[in-house]
């Protein structure tokens, strides 16, 4: 008997979690009390090598890089895709806003117990960018500052040449211990796919998301859109990749992101699946992966103009197109300006609010879906992030095409 792959293990997880979650939704507290503590579990299990993957796979992506010049030209595309991608996301969420009119007739009572969260000053996070203790980003976990001190000293490495060699193999088999720990972690997926998934069913059951369906109903028609028009178009143009071999090879990254809601979590196994999947070289997967896992937002976008129109529809607001175009450029600049804050698309929610004058109040009208709407807005995200991946790859000629080669013929 065939053996069965990981990746369908995480959907059978998915499917049986969610059943559950549907049989126990009228004692949800046995879903939270003895389900959920096994999500938790696997999610700690996770974030155990979060922070040491994410640096030593970009010191060894910096440093292999070659010289700083190109890590600057990898960077700088990666930053361009990564912003473009969001612009076209939330400009998405904005049309589909408009035109399912998505919080016409609707009158939700705002609970005030919900709590708002502080938007913080753009600048001030951006100075923040670099650490004055890296020690303390470490321990923190600070994702923007962690990122900024690996790549100092990739640079650093790569400036003394072959002096800085025993500190490259240092982190180069640092690394390669990681890989090896999540491989070990990951065959408990299908059990933290399911002890994550049904506590979610069980507790947000169809009587309190059909008030706000239809807003949950555009968010994921939006995501959606952007991954068919987007992703699809831009790895078949830059990187001449089919779609559905893209899709394909990213799926399990997908349904783990959808699952956890953590863009972070997902790192790992998004890593692996374009190395192996898709045929990024692994220099391109350390860099541009533990990068877009912090900066790129592209579902959060989407959710920001949707969500921001309709908060100003429920309270009787009309958005002029100039309104508009501001919600494209805050939020655009947001998922950098919010990038390795806790509650990343909340505080991103708030400062769009913000800028066209509406209540930040608001934000409690949705916060009972937002983790239904984080699930997908997060698979979205680690999708862009694939995606800039193999166009990257592709651009510097360091995409292996046997990989799909070997998959037609598998096929």
């Amino acid at each position: 008997m065939k053996k069965l792959q990981l990746t369908t293990k995480i959907f059978i997880g998915l499917a049986l979690g969610i059943v559950l979650g549907i049989i126990l939704q009228p004692n949800p507290d046995f879903a939270n009390n003895y389900i959920k503590p096994f999500g938790t579990l696997f999610l700690n299990l996770i974030k155990l090598v979060i922070v040491p993957l994410v640096f030593s796979s970009l010191v060894v992506g910096a440093c292999s890089m070659d010289d700083v010049r190109k890590l600057g030209r990898i960077g700088g595309k990666t930053v361009a895709y990564y912003m473009l991608t969001t612009a076209f996301a939330v400009t998405i969420g904005l049309i589909l806003a408009n035109v399912t009119n998505v919080g016409g007739g609707f009158s939700i009572p705002v609970d005030a117990n919900v709590p708002i969260p502080e938007t913080p000053n753009v600048i001030d996070t951006l100075l923040n960018i670099i650490p004055s203790n890296p020690l303390k980003a470490l321990v923190d976990g600070n994702m923007l500052q962690i990122i900024a001190f690996a790549l100092i000293i990739g640079a650093g490495i790569i400036g003394i040449g072959e002096k800085g060699k025993i500190l490259f193999n240092f982190f180069d088999s640092f690394a390669e211990v990681m890989y090896k720990i999540i491989a070990v972690i990951m065959q408990f997926a299908p059990i933290g796919v399911f002890a994550l998934i049904t506590p979610v069913v069980a507790v947000n059951g169809p009587g309190v998301l059909l008030p706000l369906l239809k807003l949950i109903i555009v968010v994921y028609a939006g995501c959606a859109l952007h991954a068919i028009l987007v992703y699809s178009s831009t790895v078949n143009i830059f990187a001449k990749i089919s779609p559905l071999q893209f899709f394909k090879g990213v799926a399990p990254a997908m349904v783990f992101a959808y699952t956890t809601a953590s863009s972070s979590a997902t790192l790992p196994i998004n890593m692996k699946r374009c190395e192996e999947n898709l045929g990024a070289s692994k220099s391109i997967c350390s860099f541009v992966l533990p990068l877009g896992a912090t900066i790129n937002m592209d579902g959060t976008a989407i959710y920001q103009g949707i969500c921001a129109f309709f908060i100003a529809q429920v309270y009787g607001i009309e958005l002029p197109l100039s309104a508009q175009l501001t919600i494209i450029l805050t939020a655009t600049l947001a998922s950098i300006g919010t990038a390795g804050v806790p509650g990343a698309g909340m505080i991103m929610l708030g400062m769009v609010l913000q800028s066209v004058g509406l209540p930040i109040e608001g934000i409690a009208l949705i916060a009972g879906v937002d983790r239904i709407l984080d699930m997908m807005r997060t698979m979205i995200n680690i999708t862009g992030d694939a995606a800039c991946t193999v166009i990257v790859a592709a651009t510097e000629g360091e995409l292996d095409r046997s990989v799909y080669e070997k998959s037609s013929k598998v096929a």
